[in-house]
């Protein structure tokens, strides 16, 4: 009888220790996504290290797997990765405007920077990237540089887009073709050369345009950009405001603009 008993206590103790064992086990937690600075608009509010050519900011712009990179002279676009805390570039493409004085080095510091596979840190609205001796925090530009209306704002184009290229040129620059909307829709400005008039209607993210101009002539460099501008400008286009800078992008003719508010 008692070695009976013995047998069934060992039994039951085998029991209790397979039970505790199974209570203390615990499933892991699942890993969280990593936030990135993809799908942001970022301007820079301080530098440490080497300044800045000509004063900057220093912006950048994260979308579909790109970074697009400014310091105050041209603008460069390329494939980014971001992984493990690094920032990696790919080929970038670039505009090729000739700027003048201290603007001119913008371009060779800001490539600097970016091909030295800084690393960064995003909290908040905050990013802070650093490499080549360089640690440069930026603001997103939501919270730096809040987003301007669509109507009553004077847009300033400073961009060409075209399917494979963003044109950016002295030219452009120094003729400034701009736009205004009126909260009816009217609508005024300069295409480069020419001033326009009309009307814009707004549906969410699309307007359509209807745009007359006047029958000046320019140099021909001018009505090359006008042309460029007109192009965008007529029909249907897409709008996309990002703190003060509009996107236009028409499907009809494959271009588009950017511009910024002036």
């Amino acid at each position: 009888m008692s070695a009976t008993h013995r047998g069934c206590g060992v039994l039951l103790a085998v029991t209790v220790t397979a039970v505790a064992g199974c209570s203390t086990q615990q499933t892991a937690p699942a890993p969280q996504p990593q936030v990135t600075p993809m799908g942001r608009s970022f301007v820079s509010t301080q530098v440490k290290g080497t300044a800045i050519p000509g004063g900057g900011p220093l912006t950048l712009k994260f979308a579909d797997g790109r970074v697009s990179a400014g310091a105050g002279c041209n603008t460069a676009t390329g494939p980014v990765t971001l992984d493990g805390n690094t920032l990696e570039v790919g080929q970038m493409a670039t505009t090729l405007m000739a700027c003048p004085g201290d603007t001119a080095g913008a371009d060779g510091w800001v490539d600097g920077l970016l091909r030295s596979a800084p690393s960064w840190k995003l909290a908040g609205p905050d990013l802070t990237i650093t490499g080549n001796g360089i640690t440069v925090t930026l603001q997103d530009r939501k919270v730096a540089q809040p987003g301007k209306p669509l109507t009553e704002t004077t847009w300033i184009v400073t961009e060409l887009l075209h399917t494979d290229a963003v044109v950016r040129s002295q030219t452009l620059d120094e003729v400034r073709p701009a736009l205004t909307i009126a909260p009816d829709g009217t609508l005024t400005g300069s295409a480069g050369c020419n001033q326009m008039n009309g009307r814009a209607e707004i549906d969410g993210s699309d307007i359509s345009f209807h745009v007359a101009t006047t029958r000046m002539l320019c140099d021909p460099q001018v009505m090359d950009v006008e042309r460029d501008v007109l192009a965008v400008l007529n029909g249907k286009a897409t709008a996309a405001i990002d703190s003060d800078t509009l996107t236009l992008r028409n499907a009809g003719s494959g271009t588009g603009l950017t511009l910024h508010a002036e």
